[in-house]
């Protein structure tokens, strides 16, 4: 990676390009090309059994073609949109770049999405067909199906071999013809993330954004994505625009690419197995990691040494920045690095060197522990408006508990109030169908990112705060609050509440009761003298405040449902300090007063 220009009084800084913004070709091209020049080469494995089964460069492509000739003869045309509705396996990849092939625009769903949620981005995008993963998930969308969508698949039932048998007469003529057709102008993917309002907005990424994004990530990290014999496990949403630009920049590379689609039960069996040299994760995988091994060690009377081993990886970690080490440091590292660190690379199957962390904050401990027990963890920083990371922390230039510097042909500008602006060729074309949005984050070629930060003298950024009420979770989920905190003011006993959630493994909620309505529940349930604050612990109470949760829930997917509760002993009011004048949340100012409140509702997590 060429070194960033200098920081301006402006406090802006920009990356020079490795690789030029395209001015011709498309995604298709990463695919076609690799099987002409390479064609025997190993660049994806699908799961066979207990093991994988390895594909060439040929391979792949043959199947992408035959299942892009089955969408052209179910009558999908250049510039439909094809939304796909599954977890991370194989079969997402090749109908990501099938779909291209044959000229189309791919919409991700996550599938732990609402009826609700999939039936607004099927008609807002346009959606003339679907392909889900189960049946299960067949049966749940069903019932929203829009008229335009026409054609539903599923991927368990064999969808790569029921597309290719039903276009054997589709031509690859037609192929060409189709995919030729695409510049790097063309829209590529449609993926909706959730606005401050609740309703998700289509992110318009084209073909362009994608060249740029991973073209020049795949150079400016080479010694991961071009590493000789590299490989890695794909387990993140490849609908999340952090696995999709992973996915895309594998294939780039010719890095060797699997997928693993069951993380709760397959990912450590599959870590082994595959064994990547290096992996994608959100700060919450890296937690449950470092927690697992925690508590193994607790669990065979090896607590202490466990905590010391943690201790002597960070010191070691800092020390790498100082570049000075402590007398017989290193010789504790060596001795921790037998007994736990190799352990814990074990863990993600004894050939990770480094992690591309994203999504939400990781912490400068978790950095430095994973750092000192040989793994790096490169923490960045994107949105989904940025095709993924707009910084990027590298093995050569690293600097922990910052999200890195922008990545080539990026720039990065500090707002007169701390808000993070992006410009480059990784910036979305806009939203779709949507100008008023459009016109809010656009401030000529700066993209407003909504989050706060700074940058250091290098120009390392740091995220400081969030300007907008988005959270985001531990896991990369973004969850809008209004959509959940709207429902729940819904029912008659909810006086105010608020969703928080921010950099931690769940949503939760503060709720408070409305303190007129109470009082006739007190009387109905015979609750004698009671006052809210008597009741916040009283299981009829609860279980009636769960209710209105519940319905809540319904609204969003399982990632951003609340899991846990709080009810106040008092409501929000204006007289203190909670409300503004037009009775709108004061977030930071509840967050601040019902710390400890919050903090409870994750102690056990």
């Amino acid at each position: 990676m060429p070194p960033p220009a200098s920081v301006s009084a402006m406090n802006e800084i920009t990356t020079p390009a490795l690789v030029p913004a395209a001015t011709e070709g498309n995604l298709t091209n990463l695919i076609a090309e690799r099987a002409w020049f390479e064609p025997e080469r190993i660049t994806m494995s699908r799961p066979l059994g207990d093991g994988w089964q390895q594909l060439t460069a040929r391979e792949v492509e043959s199947e992408i073609r035959a299942t892009a000739k089955g969408l052209i003869a179910a009558g999908v045309q250049a510039g439909d949109r094809v939304a796909i509705m599954a977890r991370t396996r194989y079969e997402w990849t090749i109908l990501d770049f099938a779909s291209w092939f044959a000229g189309a625009v791919v919409v991700p769903i996550y599938e732990t999405s609402s009826p609700e949620q999939v039936d607004w981005i099927l008609n807002d995008s346009g959606a003339v067909a679907l392909i889900v993963e189960t049946p299960a998930l067949r049966e749940l969308v069903t019932p929203v199906l829009p008229a335009h969508t026409k054609h539903i698949w599923t991927m368990t039932d064999d969808v790569l071999d029921v597309l290719r048998k039903s276009g054997a007469h589709i031509s690859d003529g037609e192929i060409d013809n189709r995919r030729q057709t695409l510049s790097p102008d063309s829209l590529a993917t449609l993926i909706y993330t959730s606005g401050t309002t609740g309703k998700p907005k289509g992110v318009q990424l084209t073909h362009g954004n994608f060249l740029a994004e991973c073209g020049n990530v795949v150079q400016g990290a080479a010694d991961l994505f071009l590493k000789p014999g590299g490989s890695t496990l794909l387990f993140l949403p490849v609908a999340h625009v952090f696995g999709r630009m992973v996915q895309i920049g594998s294939i780039t590379a010719g890095l060797h690419l699997a997928h693993c689609a069951d993380v709760q039960t397959r990912l450590l069996a599959d870590l082994a197995s595959f064994k990547p040299t290096f992996v994608l994760a959100v700060p919450r995988i890296f937690e449950k990691v470092y927690n697992g091994a925690e508590a193994k060690a607790e669990a065979a009377g090896k607590g202490k040494i466990f905590r010391k081993a943690a201790e002597i990886a960070i010191a070691y970690s800092e020390n790498l920045d100082a570049k000075k080490f402590k007398p017989g440091l290193a010789i504790k590292h060596k001795l921790f690095d037998a007994l736990v660190y190799s352990k814990i690379r074990n863990t993600l199957g004894g050939r990770v060197e480094a992690a591309i962390s994203g999504g939400a904050p990781l912490g400068a401990r978790l950095g430095h522990f994973f750092r000192g027990a040989g793994i790096t963890i490169l923490e960045g920083y994107g949105l989904t408006e940025t095709t993924a990371g707009a910084t990027l922390n590298l093995s050569t230039s690293l600097r922990v508990g910052s999200v890195g510097q922008p990545i080539p042909g990026t720039s990065i500008k500090i707002a007169e109030d701390g808000e993070v602006l992006i410009a480059g060729a990784i910036v979305m074309r806009g939203y779709w169908q949507n100008d008023a949005a459009n016109q809010e984050v656009f401030d000529g070629r700066w993209f407003k990112s909504g989050d706060l930060g700074r940058l250091d003298e290098d120009g390392f950024l740091y995220i400081t705060g969030r300007k907008k009420e988005l959270i985001v979770t531990a896991g990369g989920k973004n969850v809008a609050p209004a959509v959940l905190e709207d429902r729940l003011r819904a029912h008659p006993l909810v006086s105010q509440c608020m969703v928080v959630g921010d950099n931690q493994p769940f949503i939760a909620a503060l709720i408070t009761i409305d303190p007129e309505m109470i009082k006739g529940w007190i009387a109905a349930n015979n609750k004698g003298d009671a006052t809210v604050a008597t009741l916040v612990n009283d299981p009829d109470l609860i279980a009636v405040i769960q209710t209105a949760v519940d319905e809540a829930n319904k609204a969003v997917s399982k990632a951003e449902s609340i899991r846990k509760f709080a009810i106040l002993a008092e409501d929000f009011t204006i007289a203190g300090g909670q409300l503004t004048a037009k009775l709108s949340v004061k977030r930071h100012v509840v967050a601040q007063q019902y710390a400890e409140t919050i903090a409870a509702l994750y102690s056990k997590e």
